[in-house]
C-alpha cells in the first residue's frame, strides 16, 4: 500500500516519510550547525523549495515523452513525481552556495542533507507503515456491468488489465477517467473501471455525460473490491498481467508518466 488514510484525507507514504525526514533534518540542524536563528531558517527553507523543484524538474526530465503530452502536468506539484537524486543534488547545491562563507557549517548541511535523505529512501523502501498488496490476482468476483449483465473478474485475464475503483463524487477519479479511457483504446490492454458504491443512473449519467465509452463498466455497490484490496480510499488503480498476477497498486490519483511506466513495462 502507498498510502494511508487519516480520516477523509488520503495521505501518499513517501510524503509522509518525507515531511518526517525534513522534521529530521530541520531538528538536527538546529542543535549542530550553530547557525543564527535567521539565516539557519533561510537555509532549511531555501533547501526544501531546491528539493521539491530539483526532484520536480529531474522526474519531468525523465519522463519527457509522458509530460509532452500534457505540459500543464508539470506544474501539479500535489500529483507524485519526484526523483529523490536530482532532488538531493539541488539540495547539496543550494547548501553550497547559501553556506559557503562558512565552511564547517556547510560542510555538515551537506552532511546532514544527505543523511535525511538517506533516511527517506529508507522509509520508503521498508514502508513501515504500509503492507503489502491484498490482492495477488484478479479475484473471483463477479459484479454487474451497465446493461446489467454479470462479469466474473478472474475470467477478464488475456491481456494486460487495468482495474480501477472510483466515484462520480471524487475529483481525482474523475481528473484520470480522460487518461485511462485513452489506456482502454490501446491494442494489449483490457481497463476495468469499478464504480464504488454507487447506484447504476449516478454511473450511467456521468459517463454518458463526459463521453466515455469503457469496455468493461462495472458496478460495485457493496463496495467488495474496496474491502477485498483493503484499500484506504479512492481513488485506487491495479495493474494486473496477462496471466492474472497482481503486478502494482496505487491508491491516489493516477499520473499520465506513472501509468506510461506500467504499460511500457507490461
Amino acid at each position: 500500500m502507498d498510502a494511508i488514510a487519516l480520516g477523509p484525507v488520503l495521505i501518499a507514504l513517501p510524503r509522509l516519510y518525507a515531511f518526517l525526514a525534513a522534521l529530521a533534518l530541520l531538528g538536527a540542524s538546529a542543535f549542530l550547525l550553530g547557525l543564527p536563528r535567521g539565516r539557519h531558517a533561510r537555509w532549511f527553507n531555501g533547501l526544501l523549495v531546491a528539493w521539491l523543484v530539483g526532484a520536480r524538474l529531474g522526474h519531468v526530465l525523465m519522463n519527457a515523452g509522458a509530460y509532452a503530452q500534457a505540459p500543464l502536468d508539470i506544474l501539479k506539484f500535489w500529483q507524485p513525481g519526484y526523483q529523490g537524486l536530482w532532488g538531493l543534488l539541488a539540495a547539496l547545491a543550494w547548501t553550497a552556495w547559501s553556506l559557503r562563507d562558512r565552511l564547517g557549517a556547510m560542510l555538515g548541511g551537506m552532511g546532514l542533507a544527505l543523511g535525511a535523505s538517506l533516511m527517506w529512501l529508507t522509509l520508503v523502501t521498508l514502508a513501515p507503515l504500509g503492507g503489502g498488496m491484498a490482492l495477488r490476482a484478479l479475484p473471483d468476483l463477479a459484479l454487474e456491468n451497465l446493461e446489467g449483465e454479470t462479469v466474473s473478474l478472474a475470467s477478464l485475464e488475456g491481456e494486460t488489465v487495468i482495474v480501477n475503483l472510483w466515484a462520480t463524487w471524487c475529483p481525482p477519479c474523475r481528473r484520470e477517467m480522460p487518461m485511462l479511457a485513452e489506456a482502454d483504446a490501446l491494442e494489449g490492454v483490457r481497463v476495468v473501471i469499478v464504480n464504488q458504491g454507487e447506484d447504476l443512473l449516478q454511473a450511467v449519467r456521468y459517463l454518458d455525460e463526459q463521453g466515455f465509452d469503457f469496455r468493461h463498466a462495472l458496478l460495485d455497490p457493496r463496495q467488495q473490491l474496496m474491502v477485498l484490496t483493503e484499500s484506504p480510499g479512492l481513488p485506487t488503480t491495479l495493474l494486473f498481467d496477462a496471466e492474472g498476477r497482481a503486478l502494482e497498486q496505487h491508491v491516489g490519483e493516477l499520473t499520465r508518466a506513472r501509468l506510461a511506466e506500467w504499460l511500457e513495462d507490461r
